[in-house]
């Protein structure tokens, strides 16, 4: 073995001590011993996945891609119980926060680099019909678990951020770099570039790059 081979190999248990010692002062025994754990689970999920923190639940795992460096906290929970193939995408650089739920039918992609915060819901369907949509109105007395489902396909954005307890309904698009603030229910697309909030979610604030600025959604609309 040559010098620099010694020394590249020395380099490396320095960086693994090091990172080892690092995961002790930051999550402490047990938790250093629960990290090791959920990387090891993850990795028989992907290789190319950075960490799923158990426990967690994945249905129609054949119909799941997991994008490069995708990280989520404890509780996420993803039903893929679809007919078709790549019925939940994920981009790379993708981190969702604890109890993250996800529900699929046809279609959820999600894009680079989003974040989400804990307790995130997305569906592209709804259970039963209320009008409006062309269908036969589901009547009061119908058993819920035999009400037409409706679906819609969702598409989240690159670098989007969605708040705590954000709730996004079938057929929504967010547009790429857009912002939904805590506890919203997003039932219809929000444009690039927006701060939406509330319930239903509105547009508050829109990027103005000719102004480089934030500019107020009212203020948009009368310029």
């Amino acid at each position: 073995m040559s010098e620099f081979e010694i020394t590249a190999n020395r380099a490396v248990k320095v960086r693994a001590t090091d990172s080892l010692r690092g995961a002790l002062r930051r999550y402490g025994f047990l938790g250093s011993v629960r990290l090791l754990r959920d990387i090891v689970l993850t990795k028989c999920i992907s290789r190319k996945m950075r960490l799923i923190r158990y426990p967690y639940y994945l249905r129609g795992v054949s119909a799941i891609e997991f994008g490069k460096n995708f990280t989520s906290g404890v509780g996420l929970r993803i039903d893929a119980f679809g007919e078709g193939l790549q019925q939940v995408k994920f981009g790379t650089n993708v981190q969702l926060g604890d109890y993250v739920h996800i529900g699929a039918v046809a279609s959820v992609v999600v894009g680079n680099d989003v974040l989400m915060a804990s307790k995130v819901y997305i569906s592209d369907h709804d259970h039963g019909t209320y009008g409006g949509d062309g269908f036969p109105v589901s009547l009061p007395a119908e058993l819920q678990s035999e009400k037409l489902l409706l679906v819609s396909p969702v598409h989240i954005g690159n670098n989007v951020w969605l708040g705590e307890g954000v709730s996004v309904l079938k057929g929504v698009t967010i547009g790429d770099n857009s912002i939904i603030g805590a506890a919203s229910v997003v039932n219809k697309s929000i444009p690039p570039d927006s701060i939406a909030v509330g319930i239903p979610a509105k547009v508050v604030k829109q990027y103005d790059y000719a102004l480089k600025a934030w500019v107020s959604a009212r203020e948009q609309c009368h310029s």
